[in-house]
């Protein structure tokens, strides 16, 4: 999808948000940087000025007839194509066009990504056809990926290697086919939506994290700016139309300038001690560092980089790649980042006294975190995380799925997955099995050949054809149903429980699974975190949730069916856990009646749904009533007791128990609905 809107909102008008322009300008000036990130909370304008930066930039010349829009002035980075036409000395139609953004939906397949090429005329005829995809469009364009950690991590993939090496390579079945792929990449997400994954991360080369503006003196500006373009675009446009020339020509002049950017190796020096202080992994963020000093330099207007520079560029390139543990925010720490700076100028200037330290801000700092008020309800520390063994849900069923993981083996609907066999297609063919084409084909040979006049080539007919069936790994859901009263208070007890459930969240992280948390206390049960792929967010809420109150047990079990029903209407292909952590002390009813009969009649409902379960029994008094084990029976689930517990059995719980409660694995369904 390219993005044509004739009346843009200019570039020069935005209000503040100076690091999230500075990095995309940076990879407009030098695409070989490598892409930005851009994190933050929806409404702060990463759209917007994604598309302002592409109304901003000149026009580029073009090949009139090339799909890949290349450049007639450069023949290295032309298509086979526009290659050939130039050996041979043609002149190639020349035609000038503006800078797109091209934009590539969440629900976007591989094929519509990188293109297609035709596999059943290509073993039909011996000649390759390309059907262009979104890389195609995006040469020498914007591509714009909003919500980029919400993409199959195949095409993240794929993305960031074309971005890498400015050409995409598409092969199927041993047909291949490259074109050139040089793109500025802007990836946009929300953290509460889940993380990319580090590995995935560290491919993007910049990073920033957007913020709304808290000054109500910019924010007023924000409202009046966008209202007048509203009213009247062309005269706003007009009124911007200097600063907008201005910031145009001074990104032509940079990128000029940039080939005679010097960085010298003290520079250099810094850079890779930057690095080696912020233990990152890898070369990557030294390369990057390099780049991006370098292009601020130009930006600027020197050809000298200099030591700010270098700064600047750090702040760009280091925050998504401190992230050390899954559950650790990208950040940089700014006065690290400054030490580093002022021992490596101490080193080339002996001579200078380093700046005394101001601690004053830092003891106010402690004081006032000292005079803080205590909290009114007690919040536990949850024990360390640990590595849970290998989680397994065997899905025996056919059901094809498209959802995303990397727990549960499943048919696949979709072209990624490993290929397990081979069916006749139902309509036009989409991901040809050649070696199962051939074999239907080959019985068939002499009599066709004969037919053809003794033809040498393989003669393949519609009937022949056959279509691949794959298989890959999906994640589950899995609902945390967790007693927050007051009898959870020992803090034996709940930090051992939210050390485990911790636990499986390292491993939901690493297997991609969807989990959610119900808690129930005082007088009702709240959803505090719906069904996210976001562990991180699922960690916080576990790590502030408070103790206190008395048990609404039938509130939390009924609150959980509800919401797993609610996931089930829209995706009747999930596989889903309920494990629920209480002492079974139900004393809050549900609809007036007794409360422990209450939470058995909806534990029955779990189990008549379709729901598996594990129950968490945490009472440990001398005189116990068993009232989990009843409930737990009620819901036809496993019964496990506080005893045998410490983090580690709780995790150890859920693992053996997930075999279990899909073993059978006959089909789900919720409220009647297979």
């Amino acid at each position: 999808m390219r993005w044509r809107t004739k009346t843009v909102y200019p570039f020069s008008a935005i209000v503040g948000q100076e690091k999230m322009k500075l990095a995309l300008i940076l990879n407009v000036i030098n695409p070989k940087i490598g892409g930005v990130l851009l994190r933050g909370e929806k409404g702060t304008g990463k759209s917007l000025v994604v598309r302002a930066l592409a109304h901003l930039l000149p026009e580029v010349n073009v090949v009139a007839d090339c799909p890949f829009h290349c450049d007639p002035a450069s023949p290295k980075e032309m298509c086979d194509a526009c290659s050939a036409k130039a050996a041979k000395g043609e002149k190639l139609p020349a035609a000038k066009r503006p800078v797109s953004v091209v934009e590539l939906p969440i629900g976007a397949t591989e094929d519509r990504l990188v293109g297609t090429l035709d596999i059943e005329k290509a073993i039909k005829t011996g000649k390759k056809h390309f059907d262009p995809g979104l890389l195609a469009e995006a040469n020498r364009n914007i591509l714009y990926i909003d919500e980029v950690n919400l993409l199959d991590d195949h095409l993240v993939d794929v993305l960031l290697d074309a971005a890498a090496m400015g050409v995409n390579y598409v092969e199927r079945e041993g047909v291949s086919f490259s074109h050139p792929a040089q793109f500025v990449l802007v990836g946009t997400m929300n953290p509460e939506e889940g993380e990319l994954r580090p590995q995935l991360l560290d491919r993007f080369a910049l990073s920033v994290e957007v913020k709304g503006i808290p000054y109500p003196e910019a924010r007023a500006e924000i409202v009046r700016k966008r209202i007048a373009f509203e009213n009247n675009p062309a005269s706003f446009i007009a009124s911007q139309n200097n600063d907008q020339e201005r910031t145009r020509r001074k990104i032509v002049e940079a990128s000029k300038l940039l080939p005679k950017v010097k960085l010298s190796d003290a520079m250099l020096g810094l850079i890779t001690q930057i690095c080696v202080d912020f233990a990152v992994d890898g070369h990557r963020a030294d390369i990057t560092m390099y780049k991006a000093a370098c292009t601020i330099a130009a930006f600027k207007g020197r050809t000298v980089v200099t030591a700010e520079d270098v700064k600047e560029a750090a702040e760009l390139v280091l925050p998504h790649r401190r992230r050390r543990q899954p559950f650790e925010e990208p950040k940089l720490e700014q006065q690290q980042l400054q030490e580093t700076i002022q021992r490596w100028s101490q080193n080339q200037n002996p001579q200078q006294k380093p700046p005394e330290n101001d601690s004053s801000r830092e003891d106010q700092d402690d004081q006032d975190t000292e005079r803080e008020a205590p909290e009114r309800e007690q919040v536990f520390e949850a024990d360390s995380p640990y590595q849970v063994k290998r989680l397994s849900t065997p899905v025996l069923d056919q059901m094809p799925r498209t959802g995303r993981g990397r727990r549960s083996k499943s048919r696949s609907n979709s072209k990624t997955g490993r290929y397990v066999d081979s069916a006749i297609p139902k309509g036009k063919v989409e991901d040809l099995a050649f070696d199962a084409t051939l074999r239907a084909a080959a019985p068939f040979q002499n009599r066709r050949k004969k037919e053809s006049d003794g033809s040498d080539a393989v003669l393949i007919e519609k009937s022949d054809l056959r279509e691949k069936v794959r298989e890959r790994k999906v994640g589950n859901l899995v609902m945390f149903v967790v007693d927050a009263s007051g009898s959870m208070a020992a803090q034996e007890r709940m930090t051992a429980t939210k050390g485990a459930i911790l636990s499986l969240l390292l491993d939901a992280y690493q297997r991609r699974d969807r989990v959610g948390l119900v808690v129930f206390r005082k007088n009702k049960a709240e959803l505090v975190l719906p069904p996210t792929n976001s562990v991180e967010l699922a960690q916080k809420c576990l790590a502030k949730l408070p103790t206190g109150g008395r048990t609404p047990m039938a509130h939390g079990l009924n609150l959980g069916l509800e919401t797993f029903k609610d996931c089930m209407r829209r995706d009747k292909k999930a596989i889903p856990l309920m494990v629920l952590v209480s002492d079974g002390r139900a004393n809050v009813p549900l609809n007036g009646g007794d409360p422990v009969e209450e939470a058995k009649n909806v534990a029955h409902a779990i189990s008549s749904a379709g729901i598996k379960s594990i129950a968490i029994d945490t009472e440990r008094d001398f005189i116990t009533f068993g009232l989990v084990k009843q409930i737990c029976a009620a819901m036809d689930g496993k019964y496990l007791q506080l005893e045998e517990l410490s983090a580690a059995p709780l995790a150890s719980a859920v693992r053996n128990n997930l075999s279990y409660a899909f073993g059978n694995n006959r089909a789900m369904s919720i409220g009647g609905e297979n």
